[in-house]
Order: C-alpha cells, then sequence, then structure tokens
C-alpha cells in the first residue's frame, strides 16, 4: 500500500514536471529514471477519425419539421479518435493517431491540435481532393442529453492498406485502440496489424454496427456503453445485471474482457477472473454536458493499461477521465489532464 502511494505520487510529480523530494525516503536519479522510462517508454496508437464539432446548444431538442432558436453555438475539433487521442495524450501517454483529413480550414484545425497537444500525426493523412469530416451536435442544456449526427468526409476513405503503412508506428505501441467511425475492414485490419506485432488491442464499437465473427476475437478489451451492448448482444442493457448478461455473450464470442460503460450507474467488467460493478464518480450538480464521455473514458483507460495498473484501477482512472470531462463544455477540449485526474482518484 505504501509502494502504491508512493508511486502514485511520484508519478504525479513527473507528469507535471515537479520536483521529486520525499522526505523519509531513499528515492535515487536511477529509480526516478526507471520509473519515468517503465511508464512513458511505449506509445499508444489511435485508429479513427477527425471531425469538425458544430455543437447547438437548445433548450429543448427540436420536434419533427420544427424551426426555433438555439442558445448558442461552437465549432471546435472532434471526432472519436481524436478526441481519444487527445485524451490518451493529457492523460500522459505518448500518442499516435492514425487517419485521413482533408486539405482545408478543418483539416488545418486538427493539425493545428495535434502539434498543440504534442500528439504524433506521421500517420494523420491529408487528402486534397476531399473534404475533412463534421459533426452536428445538438444538446439539450435542460438534461444534458445531445444527439449527433457525423460524416466521416476524408477518413472514410481509409482502406484496410493504410493500415499496413502504420504498421511500423502500431509496433512500437503499448496498445492499439479502435473504435467503429472508420470503415470496418480497416479497424479489423488495424486490429490484425497489432496482433501479429504482441499490441494488446482496445476496441470502442461506437457507432455500433454489426461487427464479423473475428473481430471478437482480436479484442482483447471490448468497451461498448449500455446502447452499444444492447444492439450487439441482441439483449436489452438498463441495468448493471444485463450487463453481466451482455458481457457474458460478448466473451463467449472471444473477447477477452468485457467492459460496458453504463453512465451514471458505473461501468461492468467481466473476463475469466473478473466479475465486477464499478460505480461511477459522482459529480453532481457539475455536469454540464455528456458528449465525449465515452471518448474521455477510452483514452483514460488506455492509458492506465498502458501504465500497468491493474484492471479495476484502470477502470476507476477511465471513470474519472469520464467523470471530469463531463463538467466542462465540448469534446476534445473537455478531456482532463493527468494531474485533474489524479486529484479526484485521491479524494
Amino acid at each position: 500500500m505504501i509502494k502504491k502511494k508512493l508511486e502514485t505520487q511520484i508519478h504525479y510529480m513527473l507528469m507535471n514536471n515537479l520536483e521529486v523530494s520525499m522526505t523519509g525516503f531513499n528515492l535515487t536519479n536511477k529509480y526516478l529514471i526507471s520509473w519515468r522510462e517503465k511508464q512513458m517508454s511505449k506509445p499508444i496508437s489511435i485508429l479513427g477519425i477527425f471531425v469538425a464539432d458544430l455543437t447547438f446548444r437548445t433548450d429543448r431538442m427540436p420536434l419533427k419539421g420544427e424551426t426555433f432558436i438555439g442558445n448558442s453555438f461552437k465549432l471546435g475539433p472532434g471526432g472519436k479518435g481524436s478526441n481519444q487521442a487527445v485524451a490518451t495524450r493529457r492523460a500522459g501517454a505518448d500518442t499516435i493517431f492514425i487517419t485521413k483529413i482533408g486539405k482545408d480550414t478543418f483539416g488545418e484545425m486538427a493539425m493545428k491540435l495535434y502539434a498543440d497537444e504534442g500528439i504524433n500525426a506521421e500517420y494523420v493523412w491529408e487528402i486534397p481532393d476531399m473534404a475533412t469530416g463534421a459533426a452536428s451536435i445538438v444538446v439539450n442544456e435542460e438534461t444534458s442529453d445531445n444527439v449527433i449526427i457525423v460524416v466521416p468526409g476524408a477518413a472514410d476513405a481509409m482502406v484496410p492498406d493504410d493500415l499496413d503503412a502504420a504498421e511500423a508506428g502500431i509496433a512500437k505501441c503499448a496498445f492499439f485502440l479502435a473504435s467503429l467511425e472508420v470503415p470496418i475492414p480497416v479497424m479489423q485490419r488495424g486490429l490484425e496489424v497489432a496482433k501479429r506485432n504482441g499490441v494488446p488491442t482496445i476496441l470502442n464499437p461506437a457507432p455500433a454496427a454489426t461487427l464479423p465473427d473475428d473481430v471478437y476475437g482480436l479484442t482483447d478489451y471490448f468497451t461498448p456503453n449500455e446502447t452499444e451492448a444492447a444492439m450487439l448482444a441482441g439483449i436489452p442493457v438498463e441495468s448493471v445485471d444485463d450487463a453481466q448478461k451482455a458481457a457474458k455473450i460478448f466473451l463467449e464470442r472471444g473477447v477477452k474482457t468485457a467492459v460496458i460503460t453504463l453512465g451514471e450507474l458505473g461501468v461492468y467488467v467481466r473476463n475469466s477472473e473478473i466479475s465486477q460493478h464499478v460505480p461511477a464518480f459522482d459529480m453532481g450538480e457539475n455536469v454540464i454536458e455528456t458528449t465525449g464521455a465515452g471518448d474521455a473514458f477510452n483514452g483514460g483507460f488506455a492509458h492506465a493499461l498502458a501504465e500497468g495498473m491493474p484492471l479495476l484501477e484502470a477502470v476507476r482512472f477511465g471513470s474519472a477521465t469520464a467523470a471530469i470531462s463531463v463538467t466542462r463544455l465540448g469534446t476534445a477540449p473537455s478531456m482532463p489532464f493527468n494531474n485533474e485526474i489524479l486529484d479526484l482518484l485521491n479524494k
């Protein structure tokens, strides 16, 4: 317990460039260097899309055929994979992002984001004759509910061979994280490239779509939310007990570990050794909007696993990342930094 607490404190200071000095502990430079190398030696590679988020905030959702005046509008960076890349990077992981964007104004927004955040964009290919993706997000300010329409743009032109081209980057990573915003054959090739290089895989099956049977066997960590789990398992998922049943189905299909996020109900985790419900953090009246919460969870979860945290601790780290994100506006801009996540975990 003392060692774990000590390591958490050291990690906090290293990640925030603070001087390490702890009275009563003999910490050599050699130990600190090996600790940093252990935590930061391997990056996380993420396959997904970038879109420009056009967010409209209203008092309620519009009815069919209705036009009414909203409260505010904001343009900013988004896309599941891109949001996840920002989340992993801010959590502390070196991050490689894999996608295609257009050579246009929204594409410039993407490249500026990656430069500002320190994300490796070596495998972000700019396509001159295609538009960068965009998303329309309508947020109900009364309930924080949202509806989203995504047009992937240039990212939809990705092909499986693109993942072979990115193999050198994927092969050096601690984890490979993918979602279903790219074409399914592209996602599957990414999992295959990771597995043949011994890189553990995380699949966030969003937006939900029917998956080839082989995909489940290529997935080490399967992270649907309750809606996606219900669609993919073919059963309602409205409670922890329901999530337990869905997770059993996913394991039977070949998934190694099922991690089902349940919003305010928390997270249900199941593999051959663990069947556990992890409660959510209660952010109370501080919740502003839930857009991007799933991306925050996956980014934080991937980072924690890459650091070697035990599974349930990694789930809590992901949950804390998501909990902070819902107290802020936007998707990528809402992702918290490592010190903020650790502060919430240590409360």
